[in-house]
């Protein structure tokens, strides 16, 4: 068996060879098995783990050193990106007339508007809008997981293959980002049962799933052209092809987003527009940016601080790298073609930023270390030797504020 070749069901006449069909534990829908339960009891004492961590930071580590409050409970999980999604969700993208063409301006419509609108939403419920962001974070991640080992269950045959892939996940250097107020778990939320949907041929709830998930991200139009290149290695007859305009649907929430944003500010690319004013992202050539990004992280012009993330950054690429070959040697290329867009968006900036916390959406990432942890206990041990403080130190970073990734 290979590592990232999916499991062969029974043939039947209506489950194309290039596109099995879930095996039958996996035809449970919502219903929790014995795995199931265990993964979400890991996902509930990660969880208390990464709130342990953020309570000794506000103690341990306060920007003075000499306070004696440790400040707000949930201060060190409104950080960076959270300014932006509050700020969206809270005055909406372009308050009292405020827009890209003011000096102080924040770029905030560089981030889509899927998790801001959950957000506003439960908050009326939750007052507390930090609370509220935890709570969208909370809830997505655990639907995730779940989502995740049944994933996981169509490529290994292992038992306990899907637990073992939450857990590496979990415990992976960026987890801290699924606890916080950000749209990685909710993203995962709506792309893995869609990658699920997909694989049941179920393409009208995959292509709607995926089009929620591309509110939420750009991402989702990666899982979009994944899921239509799926689509089309599995098609065998007219029949299969019928549902073909559905997978269009994706594409639509990138649409209105573009035209939003065109009809209050005239420029229909004023999402790209403020990436590169935020952060940078103007294209250049690939090779130039892991140059750039090479140089500021050895070349000791930049803060120490600065440096070792774009270490990690550098790390992180040459991962996705490597994963995107061995996918193409297993001819998955659905999901060869998910993790090389990411990829490219992502490779081909001034510098590398965000590649690290993009892994976690790499779900053929964890099902593949899953498999090698599975088949070699020194890989196992080597990863979790490495990865659990590897996951401390990044949520301790980020949870002070000295995050740059």
């Amino acid at each position: 068996m290979s590592v990232m070749s999916p499991r062969s069901p029974e043939k039947t006449p209506s489950a194309p060879s290039l596109l099995p069909a879930l095996p039958r534990a996996d035809r449970r829908g919502l219903r929790l098995g014995a795995e199931d339960r265990d993964v979400l009891w890991l996902y509930l004492l990660t969880r208390a783990a990464l709130w342990t961590i953020a309570y000794g930071a506000r103690w341990l580590f306060p920007a003075d050193g000499g306070t004696h409050d440790p400040g707000p409970v949930l201060a060190p999980f409104e950080r960076w990106d959270w300014g932006h999604f509050l700020n969206v969700a809270r005055d909406g993208y372009f308050p009292a007339g405020q827009g890209p063409w003011d000096a102080e301006w924040d770029n905030r419509e560089a981030f889509f508007p899927g998790f801001p609108l959950v957000l506003r939403a439960v908050h009326t419920v939750v007052p507390h809008w930090a609370a509220a962001g935890l709570l969208i974070s909370f809830v997505a991640g655990g639907i995730a997981v779940i989502a995740l080992v049944r994933i996981a269950r169509l490529y290994l045959p292992d038992e306990g293959a899907g637990r073992r892939t939450v857990q590496l996940l979990l415990i992976s250097p960026c987890a801290v980002f699924l606890a916080a107020g950000y749209s990685e778990s909710l993203f995962l939320a709506l792309a893995l049962p869609a990658w699920l949907a997909a694989h049941r041929q179920n393409w009208a709830l995959a292509a709607g799933l995926a089009a929620l998930a591309t509110t939420v991200r750009i991402s989702g139009l990666f899982l979009a052209a994944a899921l239509a290149l799926q689509f089309v290695l599995a098609a065998r007859t007219r029949a299969h092809w019928r549902p073909l305009p559905w997978l269009t649907l994706p594409v639509l929430p990138a649409g209105l987003y573009a035209w939003y944003l065109q009809a209050h500010t005239g420029d229909w690319m004023a999402w790209k527009h403020a990436q590169e004013r935020g952060w940078y992202r103007h294209f250049h050539a690939p090779w130039e940016t892991w140059s750039r990004t090479w140089e500021s992280a050895f070349d000791r012009t930049l803060p120490t601080g600065y440096a070792f993330m774009f270490q990690a950054e550098l790390l992180a690429m040459a991962v996705g790298l490597t994963l995107v070959v061995l996918l193409m040697r297993r001819r998955r290329w659905p999901e060869a073609l998910y993790v090389g867009l990411s990829l490219w968006a992502l490779g081909t900036s001034y510098w590398y930023q965000s590649i690290p916390r993009a892994t976690l959406l790499w779900w053929p990432l964890w099902v593949a270390f899953a498999a090698w942890s599975l088949r070699s206990p020194r890989f196992r041990t080597a990863y979790y030797c490495l990865a659990t403080p590897l996951s401390t130190l990044f949520a301790l970073t980020f949870l002070t504020g000295r995050w740059a990734g």
